[in-house]
């Protein structure tokens, strides 16, 4: 499974593309979607460029899967609107691409990735770096959707394995009957 992860942010959206074959990952790419060169004011225009940017990713790399940030408040209520409207341009590029999305928080993936989940920015950048056998450190927006692809990873694991137990007892408890739940 191919999945994109992403770390929303209106000046600069990370991004990262993970394989995942069982437990067996293998990095695929990463980067950020930069709407920097952009005025500060000209909110449409830079939400253009991440929903742009997305489909340019969903292109390029075939996905199966995205997995995403879910946006934390700030102590700034208008910094935390801001994010929130690029985070919605993102799972809007998500949706529209026809991509299945996942959503994770901070604390969720720094937890999976770095084994607590108030692992710093330094941390969760290591522990992408070794996962992911990659030759640098990876830059700090990349390595959060790294990261979350890892999460996600996990997680279609830890999903697929209750899936497997749940037809397992039905299937042992006489629930399954010409191959449809009762």
């Amino acid at each position: 499974m191919r999945i994109l992860g992403i770390d929303p942010g209106l000046q600069t959206t990370g991004f990262g593309v993970v394989d995942a074959h069982g437990h067996a990952l293998q990095y695929v790419a990463s980067g950020t979607i930069s709407t920097m060169h952009l005025e500060r004011g000209d909110l449409p225009a830079r939400l253009k460029v991440l929903f742009d940017g997305i489909g340019e990713l969903r292109t390029r790399y075939a996905p199966d899967a995205a997995a995403i940030e879910i946006v934390f408040v700030n102590v700034n209520p208008q910094s935390t609107l801001l994010l929130g409207q690029a985070r919605g341009a993102c799972v809007t590029a998500l949706v529209a691409n026809a991509l299945p999305v996942a959503e994770y928080t901070p604390m969720q993936m720094k937890q999976a990735v770095a084994g607590t989940g108030k692992a710093a920015k330094t941390q969760v950048q290591l522990m992408v770096q070794r996962l992911l056998q990659l030759p640098g450190l990876p830059g700090k927006d990349a390595a959060d959707a790294l990261g979350l692809a890892i999460t996600h990873a996990h997680a279609a694991i830890a999903t697929a394995r209750i899936q497997e137990a749940g037809n397992v007892a039905r299937r042992n408890t006489g629930a399954y009957k010409t191959g449809r739940v009762i």
